[in-house]
């Protein structure tokens, strides 16, 4: 079974972006415009970095808790990003190390 990854990047104007996918590392890439697919909303935004990473186990997990997180204001998003928000599906939070690799590796 794969897993599935719901993240918010933070963009270069200190600005939340919320998605999903099954390989952040590839994400980013496409994100930060390596290769193609990124999301039209972050084009220009770059430098971008992982903020919080969550693993959950299925598609549906990761869309439910994504939309969830679109619909918190900033304060409540940091406060996920602290593990200080009880999260509306079962989901494990990536390691500030985890996240800290990843962002080294894209750079």
């Amino acid at each position: 079974m794969t897993s599935w990854y719901v993240y918010l990047l933070k963009t270069a104007s200190n600005t939340l972006y919320t998605g999903i996918t099954t390989d952040p590392k590839r994400r980013m890439r496409q994100h930060s415009g390596a290769i193609k697919g990124g999301a039209k909303a972050l084009r220009g935004k770059t430098p971008l970095s992982f903020y919080c990473i969550f693993e959950v186990s299925d598609k549906s997990q990761a869309l439910r808790l994504e939309a969830w997180i679109k619909q918190r204001n900033r304060q409540a998003k940091e406060a996920l990003a602290r593990a200080e928000s009880e999260l509306p599906v079962p989901a494990t939070r990536l390691t500030n190390e985890a996240i800290r690799q990843m962002n080294s590796a894209h750079c």
